[in-house]
């Protein structure tokens, strides 16, 4: 067990969403040891608490965790009961969002903080945050090091149980497992799906397609399923937080949601359990803005939401993203020693309320740069980075 680096509340209950197999459990239980623990993958638990919801929170005392609430999110009221008349502090999982979100905000709203926990930043299971990823400038050894780390982490990813292995060949299996149980069979029980092969082919098109704007019907085709289907099942990888989605960045905040959205996996970890057949461009894209997305989850990185941007013209950026009153735009390159052509379209890129833009590369090589006003960052700096 190594220590997250995510912070929980001192003094309010908490709902604490991610993907299975994130460490959501072993977070708290060993943050709070002494605190009574029931999870609802347990039968007897959860045939207990559908017949006396009430009875079954009140058991847990003043203190108590839930596991997996997911599976009976009628459960909150019983919670909201106890918060509301018994003084309860309740720490609460659930690794799929599917309905119990919409209970959690009908009726935990101002009592229960809701966070997010992804799989671990790459070094996290190395101790604390070491430097700041976009402000500071490490030095040729810390990057030599992390540059040697890299290929790893972009091929086995950041699960908690994988980084415990200590060769390949069991993460490998770690992994493979994965697919056959928590990626695939438990989401379908989550889910009422009931194709497999349609949800596996739906996975192999996805990360065929890291990168490229999400059209449904052409999942639909690639996957042999109908459109609603394949609306129905892309929806529940995301509600499991198995994936992530960037939507198209406008200047103006109503039209954001508008154009085709992009999806990326939540740790390159999914990628190799399923055996995708992603380019080393697309495993480094999805790579550099799923730790991006870990950090914009844990709150290192303060904005609410990432972005894509388009232009008219067909210019696009990987990420644009506003903290305050600017906006940062970063490309991700696979190049060791970018070229003209890479740095187009930051430079090309503006803001039409005339805020600052910052500008970023990430790319395979081992030094930092400034080019014009664009900012080249070694991939590697993400390592233990926030």
């Amino acid at each position: 067990m190594f220590e997250r680096w995510i912070q929980l509340p001192d003094h309010r209950s908490c709902l604490i969403v991610g993907p299975r197999r994130c460490g959501k459990t072993t977070l708290l239980r060993h943050r709070y040891p002494s605190w009574p623990y029931a999870t609802l993958d347990d039968l007897d638990f959860l045939e207990w608490s559908r017949r006396d919801p009430k009875g079954f929170i009140t058991q847990l005392g003043r203190h108590g965790i839930v596991d997996e609430i997911q599976r009976l999110p009628i459960l909150t009221v019983a919670v909201k009961y106890a918060i509301d008349n018994q003084g309860a502090r309740l720490f609460l999982t659930g690794s799929s969002t599917i309905g119990l979100l919409d209970a959690a905000a009908d009726t935990l709203a101002g009592r229960v903080e809701i966070i997010s926990l992804p799989t671990a930043c790459w070094g996290e299971d190395l101790g604390a945050p070491t430097h700041s990823i976009f402000q500071d400038k490490l030095d040729p050894l810390r990057i030599k090091d992390a540059d040697r780390r890299l290929q790893e982490a972009m091929t086995y990813g950041q699960f908690p149980e994988v980084l415990g292995q200590k060769d390949a060949e069991r993460k490998r299996e770690v992994l493979i497992n994965y697919r056959n149980t928590y990626f695939t069979r438990d989401l379908m029980q989550l889910s009422n799906i009931e194709n497999l092969e349609g949800l596996r082919a739906l996975f192999q098109h996805l990360g065929r397609s890291l990168g490229s704007h999400l059209e449904v019907s052409a999942f639909a085709r690639e996957a042999g399923i109908s459109f609603p289907t394949a609306k129905k099942y892309l929806n529940a990888l995301h509600q499991a937080e198995l994936t992530f989605r960037l939507y198209g960045y406008q200047y103006g905040p109503a039209k954001r949601y508008v154009k085709a959205a992009k999806t990326y996996f939540a740790d390159n970890g999914v990628l190799y359990g399923l055996s995708s057949h992603s380019s080393q461009g697309q495993l480094l894209e999805n790579f550099v803005l799923a730790e991006l997305e870990k950090r914009r989850k844990l709150g290192f990185i303060k904005t609410d939401q990432f972005y894509f941007y388009k232009s008219a013209a067909g210019n696009e950026i990987d990420l644009v993203f506003e903290v305050d009153d600017e906006v940062y735009a970063v490309e991700v390159k696979s190049s060791t020693r970018p070229g003209p052509r890479d740095f187009r379209n930051l430079r090309s890129f503006s803001d039409s309320r005339k805020r600052k833009v910052n500008r970023y590369l990430f790319y395979m090589g081992t030094e930092y740069e400034t080019i014009d006003d664009i900012r080249m960052i070694p991939v590697a700096a993400l390592f233990r980075g926030v």
